[in-house]
């Protein structure tokens, strides 16, 4: 039996589920920030060595996605253990994002035992969704923004010069995780500074 609450209780509930939902939101800057950098660096790290003609070329890809892999095992472990318990929407968030990721991981592979080019194109046109659609369920303009512009430089990737991909691969990132990543952080401390 649920007790009776007076209008100003039943207020102080919405809120507290309010913040408590913003909270869960904003705790994401960290894998936006992360993967941006990570991937701003692959994606560098590949196109000098593609310039040198090193024999590794293409291996920074797997580093990062190890290193990347890892470290949000880990922070996501440890913010797991810290937040008891989680909401509706932090649900909804890992499975967008896991489901992503199998699609990510499936579409790189395609592409290499099928021998085509670089997904890069794919994969930001991919990454779009996901990023959209947490901008949405955040109501985070930037996120919004930065999904719209993995779909219209993906887009673009297709019809440029492959020299130009890389770039447009790195304005991405850079537009699409690491800037909207930066301001979601600066929201989420000014939420726990409240």
């Amino acid at each position: 039996m649920e007790p009776n609450l007076t209008p100003e209780q039943s207020l102080k509930l919405i809120d507290d589920m309010i913040r408590q939902a913003n909270r869960s939101f904003h705790r994401i800057s960290f894998y936006f920030l992360l993967w941006g950098l990570i991937l701003i660096g692959a994606m560098l790290s590949e196109y000098f060595a593609a310039q040198a003609g090193h024999p590794l070329h293409g291996m920074s890809w797997g580093v990062a996605g190890l290193v990347g892999g890892v470290v949000s095992a880990v922070h996501g472990s440890r913010q797991g253990k810290q937040e008891k318990a989680g909401t509706a929407m932090d649900r909804v968030m890992l499975w967008l994002w896991a489901s992503f990721m199998i699609t990510l991981v499936v579409t790189i592979i395609g592409y290499g035992v099928s021998g085509g080019g670089t997904p890069a194109g794919s994969i930001l046109v991919l990454t779009g969704l996901p990023t959209f659609v947490s901008g949405q369920l955040m109501k985070f303009r930037p996120l919004i923004f930065g999904g719209l512009l993995f779909w219209v430089l993906g887009t673009a990737s297709y019809f440029v010069a492959p020299s130009l991909i890389t770039w447009l691969y790195i304005g991405a990132m850079l537009f699409g995780y690491v800037i909207p990543g930066y301001l979601l952080k600066r929201k989420e401390d000014g939420l726990r500074a409240a």
